[in-house]
Parts: C-alpha cells; structure tokens; sequence
C-alpha cells in the first residue's frame, strides 16, 4: 500500500522542496569527491569509473563527460602516466585510441568508492535510527527520481 500525502503540496511548497533537495544533493555530491579522498581528482576518478564497464575513446569519453576533446586527451594522458589506464590501438580504425582500465586502476576506483562510502558513514553514524529509516526509504525516491 503506497501512502499518499494528506494534503495536496501547493506549488509554492513544491518549488522550496526542489530547491532544498536540489541543493542538499549538490552539497553532499560535492563534499563526497573533494573530502573523502585525495587519491584522485574527481574528474580523474569519473573518467576511471567510465572505463570500469568497458573500453572507451578519447571521444567517446568526452562526449559522456560532456567536455571537449582537447581536456578529455589531457585527463587520460595523465591517466595513462599515473598508470591507471592504459592505450591501445583501434583494430577497426587506426586514427583511434582505446583507453581500458589497468589493474592499477581498478585498485583505485574500488579504494576511491570504499573512502566514499566510509565517509557517508561516519556522517550516518551520528543519526538517529529514525532518521536512517528515513534516509532507507528517501533514497528510493530519490533513485526513482534520478532515473528519469
């Protein structure tokens, strides 16, 4: 049985509640990359993440990224030095790179995710059981809500 509210939201209410959550998302989003490690740089981290679930080019990784070509050659380059990602040559188009994750990548994409999900729960542990029930359930919505 879903619960439905007791009262109509008036659109006003509904306008302050996107606000909020909007904002309250974008600030934990934020905090989450920058404070809870410093292994890597969050766009650093989110091209990785990318390479995770299959082999990319440069401009295939640019356009998921939404960010030019030129920036995404100077992130994966540094990639490519620091060893988390390594280069091949495109067997069907000999102008293509392919950029696949090395075993050195993969360690940091999963202790990047540990600190992150360690630093969400330090924030967890100073609540309430109510309050977790309510983030338990919130977080459905929100998942629902991220999805469309």
């Amino acid at each position: 049985m879903t619960s439905q509210p007791s009262q109509p939201v008036s659109h006003p209410e509904l306008v302050t509640m996107a606000n909020d959550i909007r904002l309250a998302c974008m600030r934990i989003s934020r905090r989450v990359r920058f404070e809870s490690d410093q292994e890597l740089a969050p766009h650093h981290f989110s091209v990785l993440a990318r390479l995770e679930d299959a082999p990319r080019t440069n401009s295939e990784l640019a356009e998921i990224e939404r960010i030019s070509a030129p920036s995404m050659k100077r992130t994966t380059t540094h990639l490519v030095e620091a060893g988390y990602v390594s280069r091949a040559d495109d067997p069907l188009d000999g102008r293509q790179v392919i950029l696949s994750l090395t075993e050195e990548g993969r360690a940091a994409v999963e202790r990047v995710r540990r600190h992150r999900d360690e630093w969400m729960l330090d924030r967890f542990a100073t609540l309430t059981e109510a309050e977790l029930d309510l983030l338990q359930r919130a977080s459905a919505v929100l998942g629902k809500v991220a999805s469309k």
